[in-house]
């Protein structure tokens, strides 16, 4: 009896979730519907007579309006049901609100637009198009701001470097995927990190690919037809649900997608690329070789997938940007929260299962100053009143500000490896001190691809139930043999490292390519142990990312691994760590050390890997100390 009224008491709950959800859902739409005029399904143009799938909503004035416009793969259609349809009418209404039309679009081929597919949004002539198509409206006042998160936002650098007189500003948010390279960092949109596969995009492009065999609109459907039908069909796919723990096991990894009876045509030929392929360098993505010419609000994440390049990005048009103007009108914010999770924190934060206090922040009043300033012309003090780089610091858990990045009283301090050749695990007798090691006593361990380390925690996006995202306690990890443990002393006082962190490793291997990884961690006083950020670096590419250069048993080897970034404050009594192993799966592809091309490979290598570390080898890691 009691089971069946514990059954009848989730019914009823579930119900009422949903039916106040609605209710809520319908009470954003009525007050939009007051304020604003709604113009959707129109099929906006491009110059190849594709047609793309766009919503208007704009307040009701004869004046002419400025524009946010945002551009997604992903599904807005207002008439359904959910998250999604709520997000875009809340988004218009605070855009409307404020004296802005906001247009939300489909990239081509996405549901109601028409054209194929491709990521990011290809052409980069269709944003440019787009531009134009909305200043020439009458309700216009010529000037767009770009707006979004992810895929939403990855589109806009590549566009921003057309260089559309039109888009005056642009707030990409967690947008690391449209980064292609920058300096040395040659992520190609998060598909490589340090030359080795980063597994997000099999589970991503599981979810979101449509079937090249969907449902399609008929050529010349109009837009009273589209915005009928688009009440019954919503052209989304729902796609079989996926154990992606389980898939992502899969050997070899060019069949992952095929083998759970995912649409793969992206997939395929992008998994064969190598990380300095030239097709990377035709498609959305942004490179250093681009102009960006577009006052820019950036935000980014501590433990989003792509940190690092995120912040590489901002630096470099900081630096680089041709015109002065457009150099001295960057901006960044830097939170400790997952990928896109800018809001969503509270009083007391929770990343993974490390508090991290009270990391709100006026986000929205800060975009719409932003804009307010660049496509209204208010003279607001927007640039009086924010700081160049606010950054959230962990462990102190406040909001601090720096006219750059890394803070200028940022000290890089050198901390070598050290050990008696013991460092295996917790129980080891690893050390990372400032004094460099004697005579040479390699670490060594054995890294077998088929038991790779697993991936706990961590700085990710996209992996479905296969990576948990965020600072989760080591401990239980590092008693694995396969992974080395480098561990300070007891701090005497506290030290926060707000920065990039470099790391330099000396190796050699009996096989011919293998993989090194790094996790910097944040010991407290009774052992627990939480991850800041990780990286990794297939050694074939340790002299650059257009050649292969494979090892031989008995050399030892430099490999600088790709920076990390963070800001920490390790308080009086913890202690400073990093972890070095091989693997770091399925956060990253393992590498099978064969020396072959890894993707269409089933078999790996035993590879035995050492560390070496000694006034000729000296393996280290560079931490950015901030002096006060």
């Amino acid at each position: 009896m009691k089971k069946y009224s514990f059954r009848i008491l989730l019914a009823v709950s579930c119900f009422l979730v949903a039916h106040f959800s609605l209710i809520a859902q319908d009470n954003v739409l009525e007050e939009l519907e007051e304020i604003a005029i709604i113009d959707q399904k129109i099929m906006m143009p491009m110059r190849d007579g594709i047609r793309l799938a766009t919503d208007i909503y704009r307040p009701k004035t004869d004046k002419k309006v400025p524009i946010i416009f945002s551009r997604t793969p992903y599904n807005f259609n207002s008439w359904g049901d959910g998250e999604q349809r709520t997000r875009t009418a809340s988004r218009a209404l605070a855009a409307v609100k404020r004296g802005y039309a906001y247009v939300v679009q489909n990239e081509r081929g996405r549901y109601f637009s028409e054209g194929e597919w491709d990521i990011l949004g290809v052409p980069l002539t269709d944003g440019y198009d787009a531009f134009t198509w909305m200043k020439d409206q009458a309700w216009s006042n010529g000037k767009i701001g770009t707006l979004g998160c992810s895929s939403t936002a990855e589109w806009q650098m590549a566009v921003a470097a057309l260089d559309h007189p039109s888009h005056a500003a642009m707030v990409p948010q967690g947008f690391g995927a449209g980064v292609g390279r920058v300096g040395d960092i040659n992520e190609q949109g998060n598909w490589y990190r340090g030359g080795a596969e980063q597994m997000l995009f099999i589970s991503w492009l599981y979810g979101v690919e449509h079937d090249k065999f969907k449902p399609r609109i008929p050529e010349g459907a109009t837009q009273e037809d589209l915005i009928r039908i688009s009440r019954f069909y919503d052209l989304a796919p729902e796609n079989p649900p996926v154990d992606m723990a389980e898939a992502l096991n899969h050997l070899p990894i060019q069949d992952i997608l095929k083998n759970i009876n995912g649409k793969h045509e992206i997939f395929d030929k992008m998994v064969r690329r190598k990380p300095n392929d030239e097709d990377w360098f035709k498609g959305g993505l942004y490179h250093d070789n681009m102009e960006i010419g577009v006052p820019s609000f950036w935000f980014a994440s501590w433990y989003d997938v792509s940190i690092t390049p995120n912040i590489s990005l901002f630096n470099h048009v900081r630096n680089n940007a041709k015109d002065k103007e457009i150099r001295d009108n960057q901006y960044l914010v830097i939170a400790p929260t997952l990928h896109c999770a800018y809001t969503r924190a509270t009083e007391n934060t929770i990343v993974g299962e490390r508090s991290v206090g009270d990391a709100r922040l006026n986000y929205d009043e800060q975009i719409y100053g932003w804009f307010d300033m660049w496509l209204k012309g208010e003279e607001n003090g927007f640039k009086e009143k924010t700081p160049r780089v606010q950054y959230y610091t962990m462990g102190s858990n406040e909001w601090q500000a720096s006219e750059t990045w890394p803070p200028e009283d940022a000290k890089p301090t050198t901390y070598y490896l050290n050990s008696d050749g013991n460092a295996n695990s917790s129980y080891g007798d690893g050390v990372l001190s400032t004094r460099k090691a004697g005579s040479d006593n390699p670490d060594g361990f054995t890294y077998d691809p088929m038991v790779p380390v697993p991936s706990y925690g961590g700085n990710v996006c996209c992996t479905g139930n296969a990576v948990k995202g965020g600072a989760y306690d080591q401990q239980q990890m590092e008693t694995r043999n396969d992974i080395l443990v480098y561990t300070s002393d007891v701090l005497d006082e506290g030290v926060e490292i707000s920065g990039f962190i470099e790391s330099t490793l000396y190796v050699s291997s009996d096989a011919k390519d293998t993989d090194f990884t790094i996790k910097l961690i944040d010991v407290y006083p009774d052992g627990r142990a939480y991850n800041l950020d990780e990286t990794i670096q297939r050694v074939r590419y340790r002299e650059g990312y257009d050649k292969e250069v494979f090892m031989e048993k008995g050399n030892v080897y430099k490999v600088d691994l790709t920076p990390m970034s963070t800001s920490n404050y390790f308080k009086k009594g913890h202690r400073i760590r990093i972890e070095v192993s091989s693997s770091n799966f399925p956060r990253f592809g393992r590498n099978l050390n064969t020396g072959g091309n890894n993707y269409d490979e089933k078999v790996g290598v035993v590879a035995h890997n050492k560390v070496h570390h000694s006034k000729e080898y000296p393996s280290q890691i560079t931490l950015p100390i901030v002096v006060k």
